[in-house]
């Protein structure tokens, strides 16, 4: 695409924040380097119409062409950015939220690491932002409100070098992953095989490049490796010391808590002792206690069982009988007349107040046969014959 006015405010319109679109325009403004001072004009006045996290992302292009052209020592763009880039950054800075705060620092950090910018372009930088953070009344933002605040002499003595650590690491792996990015797409354009190659001269002078693109990416890399290493080692050695604490401390702990049983124990000796020698005489209608010193309860009241008592069997007496024998008789005259008037009568059970008694019925003729007619009328015998049984 050639370049002109709309070309590169389509570039900058299309710009993200992912590594990809940001390294991408990045190399394309760096290779019409001839047009910086136009480019970088039209840049500020796309930042000034953009929202805060579009600005964020111009400042991000505007880190990787800086640093870029530090590496490959073309200072076209550098030049350019210089006279703008405190207003540029105090711009996005201003009226932003505390998050992009934060990333804005961590970049204006990188520049002065590595040196992007001369030392009075760099203090004219933290200048502005330390002057948008005075109006208003904010701290500088570093990690909100945890330990690992700026502001290192409120954490404690045991946090300060990790804080250290931890900052360097932050600042080295802010801008590495748009350098190795921009390493690997050089890399991948260069040993491509469907591309032309060039003449020896200029394909020497890009391998040059190339070389010293890698190299610099090895260089960050290694410095986020050192950093992170010494940081880890920070943590290991407190992790390692808050171990050996925690196993002290349980140690005391289980030693308290035999002791604690052992006086437990003893208390309840004494008490007992105590209990034993005031007896039962000391107080009256106290309670009596046991072994373990807990009141007993008296003993129940032995209760009658309301079980009634067990009937006992009751064997009637043999009915008595009378003998029917005619007036006069003294009785039978043998056993056999006894057997046959047993036979020939039976008893009939009859209930009188809850007893059980027999009435004896006799198959005899209810007027019995008195025998000899002694003084009876014969007219009166004949009657009682013709009355009996037909």
């Amino acid at each position: 695409m050639a370049y002109n006015d709309d070309a590169v405010l389509a570039r900058l319109s299309a710009l993200n924040e992912s590594h990809d679109s940001i390294a991408t325009a990045a190399q394309w403004i760096m290779f019409h380097k001839r047009h910086a001072d136009r480019t970088v004009a039209l840049w500020m006045q796309r930042l000034k119409d953009s929202s805060a996290t579009r600005r964020l992302s111009l400042i991000y292009l505007a880190n990787e062409v800086a640093q870029q052209s530090r590496i490959r020592r073309k200072e076209d763009f550098i030049i350019a950015f210089s006279p703008i880039i405190a207003e540029a950054t105090a711009l996005a800075y201003k009226g932003a939220p505390t998050e992009i705060h934060g990333k804005l620092r961590r970049v204006i950090d990188v520049w002065k690491d590595r040196n992007i910018f001369e030392a009075p372009i760099q203090n004219a930088i933290e200048s502005r932002l330390d002057e948008l953070d005075k109006a208003k009344g904010a701290p500088r933002p570093g990690f909100g409100n945890s330990p690992f605040t700026s502001n290192t002499a409120a954490a404690p003595p045991e946090f300060v070098p990790l804080i250290s650590g931890l900052r360097k690491v932050q600042k080295l792996s802010a801008p590495l992953k748009p350098t190795l990015d921009s390493a690997n797409q050089e890399y991948e354009k260069q040993t491509d095989a469907s591309t032309v190659v060039p003449s020896a001269p200029v394909f020497a002078a890009r391998l040059n490049g190339l070389l010293k693109t890698l190299s610099n990416a090895e260089s960050s890399v290694s410095e986020s490796i050192a950093a992170r290493e010494s940081l880890i080692a920070g943590l290991e050695k407190m992790l390692q010391e808050h171990k050996m604490e925690l196993e002290a401390d349980s140690k005391v702990l289980s030693q308290l808590s035999e002791r604690k049983t052992e006086i437990e124990e003893k208390k309840q000796q004494v008490e007992l002792a105590i209990m034993r020698a005031l007896g039962p005489a000391d107080g009256n209608g106290t309670e009596t206690h046991g072994e373990d010193g807990a009141a007993q309860e008296p003993g129940r009241p032995e209760m009658e069982a309301l079980t009634p008592p067990a009937m006992e069997e009751f064997t009637p007496p043999p009915p008595e009988t009378e003998s029917l024998s005619p007036v006069g008789d003294a009785g039978v005259e043998n056993e056999a007349d006894q057997a046959l008037i047993g036979a020939s009568s039976h008893s009939v059970p009859i209930s009188s107040n809850g007893s059980n008694k027999r009435r004896r019925i006799d198959d005899e003729p209810e007027i019995p046969d008195m025998g000899a007619d002694d003084g009876i009328d014969e007219d009166v015998a004949e009657m009682l014959k013709g009355e009996g049984p037909q």
